[in-house]
């Protein structure tokens, strides 16, 4: 695999979206660890454009999603600068290819963590805030099952945006795993699911995260935003869908497409 080539490519499709037919076979990563090496090329390249990657989004947590795609486990994304906005957010769906919307918890780190396998009760200490989210992503692909779950995890799994709510620092009394999560869609309900729907708990994708990023030398950084997985089923939007989701005891976030 030519691993600039393959970048230069990956990057530049994300910038200009489109039905992307997919790597050529040369250039497709075979396996998950060429895929994150990919990914990281693919970063360098989009943060000259997008801001620094200013966090982490984790995608495929649920068993059904993995069996669909092929894959063992889950996959993260990187989050840059310039796709993150404060509700009331707007992201145009002509400047998608076919947009879509997950109602997600999501965390701020507080404090550097280093690489390694963290229990739950040190990555909770290393949390300073919980947020309610709306992750935007966008299927940009003629026939993203023909992909290959590599080549999605390259290009950051679907990944292109979020919106976030107000940070929540008293949250340690909360039971992350029994929050339930709403989202509506032009004032209908779209869906609604709870914490534990996410691996079993919150802080379990998280320590899955950082136990991903440990096997790459990396730890979670102080200020990072990490979005932790859909409580709620994908739902794909038309031009000018208001977008609502609401965390229990978290808050409520806004968007229009």
């Amino acid at each position: 695999m030519d691993l600039q080539a393959a970048a230069e490519i990956l990057a530049d499709h994300r910038l200009r979206p489109g039905a992307f037919l997919g790597l050529a076979e040369a250039l497709r990563p075979p396996d998950l660890t060429a895929a994150r090496r990919l990914q990281d090329a693919v970063h360098e390249r989009l943060s000259a454009r997008l801001g620094p990657r200013i966090g982490w989004k984790i995608g495929c947590t649920t068993a059904v999603m993995q069996r669909f795609l092929g894959i063992p486990e889950p996959c993260e994304g990187g989050i840059f600068q310039a796709n993150v906005q404060d509700s009331r957010g707007r992201f145009p769906a002509v400047a998608h290819h076919r947009i879509g919307v997950e109602c997600e918890i999501a965390v701020r780190i507080g404090r550097n963590l280093p690489p390694g396998e963290h229990g739950r009760d040190a990555l909770a200490a290393a949390v300073g805030a919980v947020l309610p989210a709306i992750e935007v992503v966008d299927d940009r692909y003629a026939d993203f099952a023909a992909l290959g779950a590599p080549t999605l995890l390259a290009d950051d799994f679907f990944q292109a945006g979020c919106v976030l709510g107000p940070p929540v620092a008293d949250w340690r009394g909360l039971d992350l795993a029994a929050l339930s999560g709403r989202m509506w869609v032009d004032g209908a309900e779209a869906g609604r699911g709870y914490g534990c729907d996410v691996l079993g708990h919150p802080l379990a994708a998280l320590a899955w995260l950082s136990g991903t990023l440990a096997r790459r030398g990396r730890g979670l950084m102080a200020g990072e935003i990490v979005l932790l997985g859909s409580l709620v089923q994908t739902q794909w939007l038309s031009p000018g869908a208001r977008i609502a989701i609401e965390i229990e005891s978290l808050g409520r976030v806004e968007m229009e497409a």
